[in-house]
């Protein structure tokens, strides 16, 4: 399992995409909590609506030609089905980590298996600051983090 808002979708949330699948693997499956309008509506800076943050990430996993199974399903919270489900890992960034601890003590309080947590490094911009939506909203950088100002 892997989340987030994913907009714009940047060089960061591809490599955590690209680890999703490389982890599940080709007989493995890819469950992708996308967060809802209303649960995005909490960031500082405007999100596209769901469908077409949907459609992109559609395109971009298609466009990668993965053999790997995967779904797209809403994020109405920090958790999503994550705290029930039955899975065995979740991919996080760097600044994703505290969540994912957050729903192995939840797993573990309703007496739910632990996964496994899989850490990647966020994706530095050419400033040597993470790519975030943020940033790139604000103008700073562009989807690759290379410099605008």
């Amino acid at each position: 399992m892997v989340g987030g808002t994913f907009d714009p979708l940047h060089d960061g949330h591809k490599r955590l995409l690209t680890r999703s699948f490389e982890l599940a693997g080709p007989e493995g499956h890819v469950v992708i909590g996308l967060t809802s309008d209303s649960f995005a509506s909490s960031k500082i800076h405007p999100i596209r609506p769901f469908v077409s943050r949907k459609r992109d990430l559609e395109r971009y996993i298609l466009s990668r030609g993965y053999s790997t199974g995967w779904v797209i399903e809403p994020l109405e919270d920090r958790y999503g089905s994550a705290i029930d489900a039955d899975f065995d890992a979740l991919i996080v960034s760097e600044e994703t980590l505290p969540v994912a601890v957050e729903i192995n003590k939840v797993r573990r309080e309703r007496r739910k298996k632990k996964v496994d947590i899989h850490q990647i490094s966020c994706v530095l911009a050419e400033d040597g600051h993470w790519i975030s939506s943020t940033r790139i909203y604000r103008g700073e950088i562009d989807v690759h983090g290379h410099m605008l100002k």
